[in-house]
């Protein structure tokens, strides 16, 4: 896949899915630009490939208009970036459960609507497995992934001939985790990549993969392609 020539933007490059993802287009020769919230992981991203950097905040929408209505249009848009927290409808603080829906959902509906995308172009959510294989203990991050997948399928007949896909991962290997203890940490993915298919939990250069194809396949719009290790078979 070469993309020499072609601008792309992945709003969402300080976290992991979203670095690997940044990386996988500079390496196919796009000309990229690193966005989301400001700090330290957004100006190593963009330092270590090289790139222009634009701290972007992904729930103010009056910022996300004014940026796209300044910058050049873009082949090419990926939006990874999010901030939820997990439990039970239960237990979850409702206010929580707002501010997940306002990220992860609201916050890509933003830069979709906002962002100027050639034609021929695309735009590329990131929900997850949950969508199809509910939890108990993340019940409405599966409806937030589902929301998100039906919001791409109906911005691909919206905004066509721009291409509109989403890609949809299990159980990756991400800085999200960190916050767990290394032994604890270590044994959950031990257990969870032995009752995969492929017998280990994925990696974000896994998505940043299927990422950089729906991006670049032509015929690819309207879908959503799940990348987790089979764990939805499982």
């Amino acid at each position: 896949m070469k993309l020499n020539g072609k601008r792309v933007i992945v709003v969402g490059a300080g976290g992991g899915i979203g670095a690997a993802t940044l990386k996988a287009f500079a390496r196919a020769g796009a000309e990229v630009t690193a966005a989301g919230r400001p700090g330290a992981h957004l100006e190593s991203i963009a330092d270590e490939v090289g790139c222009e950097r634009v701290p972007l905040d992904i729930l103010d929408n009056q910022a996300i208009c004014a940026f796209f209505d300044s910058a050049s249009w873009f082949d090419h848009v990926v939006i990874t970036a999010a901030a939820t927290k997990s439990g039970s409808a239960a237990a979850l603080p409702l206010d929580d459960a707002k501010a997940a829906m306002e990220s992860k959902f609201w916050g890509a509906y933003r830069i979709a609507r906002a962002a100027r995308v050639k034609e021929g172009g695309s735009i590329t959510f990131v929900s997850g497995f949950l969508s199809q294989r509910p939890s108990a203990n993340a019940v409405l991050q599966g409806a937030i992934n589902a929301a998100l997948e039906a919001l791409g399928r109906g911005l691909a007949l919206e905004r066509a001939p721009v291409r509109v896909n989403t890609v949809s991962p299990g159980l990756i290997d991400t800085p999200l985790w960190s916050r767990m203890p290394d032994a604890e940490r270590a044994a959950m993915f031990a257990r969870s990549g032995a009752a995969l298919p492929v017998k280990r939990i994925g990696q974000p250069e896994d998505v940043a993969q299927a990422i950089l194809f729906v991006a670049t396949n032509p015929f690819a719009t309207g879908t959503t392609v799940t990348v987790d290790g089979g764990g939805t078979v499982a």
